[in-house]
């Protein structure tokens, strides 16, 4: 496999880390990766690597852009805003088209899957298809599991007086106080932001999707949040197929987790015959 190529690209408030996986003979298509948040997205690159690494193999050019805020990109995260992350999208969508020529789509894990698919509702530029790992569904319900984590650390570490609850933590952050979560001091704009984040408000009318619920037997079906939001998507007129893949849930497990499974059934959905972006 051709190594990764690093480089910046220059941006509103500073650089922006990329890696970019070059697709190996001829080009048969192009993803821009969305990262999810936080520990989250510590836990999962390297699966995310070996994914980008496979996909190139498979003729497919992969970009990975560090969000801002998120480590190795400009800015601290306390200043990471959504609407500044939907611009770094636009950025690497721009840079992945004019490298390669080819349509792009949206690669996302978890929030990342989200934001990739509030970017994709407004895009300028047209998405080809949308990839998602088991996506947020509703960002209010994965804002209160971060304040249950960050209630949860309080409480390891002594911390009994002021706010015992998530609903005043949710309270205190909407009302522009800023929250420390697992390391990451998230500002009042961002938890809004992901507070509102949706699923169900951005159906992606005209772009494929490929939906991936990962599941911890094998053999069984998807969970209830994904049916029902495909099944929503579905009367909308979204053309969605949702995949059940039998994993553990590597972007939560304390230790690093493969997906082999998740990882081997992505990359066949891009081995099918398809025009080569030359044509």
């Amino acid at each position: 496999m051709t190594p990764a190529a690093p480089f910046y690209l220059d941006a509103a408030g500073g650089a922006r880390y990329c890696l970019y996986h070059a697709p190996v003979g001829i080009c048969r298509g192009a993803l821009l990766y969305v990262a999810p948040f936080g520990d989250e997205m510590n836990r999962t690159r390297h699966l995310a690597a070996r994914q980008a690494r496979t996909l190139a193999s498979a003729g497919i050019g992969v970009l990975q852009i560090d969000l801002y805020g998120c480590g190795d990109s400009a800015g601290e995260f306390s200043d990471a805003r959504w609407e500044l992350w939907q611009d770094d999208l636009a950025l690497g969508h721009a840079w992945l088209l004019e490298k390669l020529g080819c349509p792009v789509g949206l690669w996302g894990l978890r929030l990342g899957a989200l934001l990739a698919l509030d970017y994709a509702f407004k895009a300028a530029l047209p998405v080809e298809r949308l990839l998602l790992w088991q996506p947020v569904v509703r960002g209010s319900a994965f804002l209160t599991q971060l304040l249950r984590l960050r209630l949860a650390g309080a409480l390891l570490d002594g911390e009994t007086a002021g706010r015992t609850g998530t609903s005043q933590l949710r309270e205190a952050l909407l009302a522009g106080e800023p929250t420390e979560i697992g390391g990451y001091l998230v500002a009042p704009e961002l938890g809004a932001a992901i507070d509102r984040a949706d699923a169900s408000s951005v159906p992606p009318v005209n772009i494929p999707v490929d939906w991936f619920d990962v599941l911890p037997a094998p053999g069984r079906p998807p969970g209830a949040a994904a049916v029902k939001q495909v099944t929503d998507w579905r009367i909308q007129g979204v053309t969605v197929r949702l995949h059940a893949v039998h994993g553990l849930p590597f972007w939560a497990t304390q230790e690093i987790t493969d997906c082999p499974s998740l990882v081997d059934a992505t990359t066949a959905l891009f081995q099918a015959p398809t025009h080569d972006c030359a044509s």
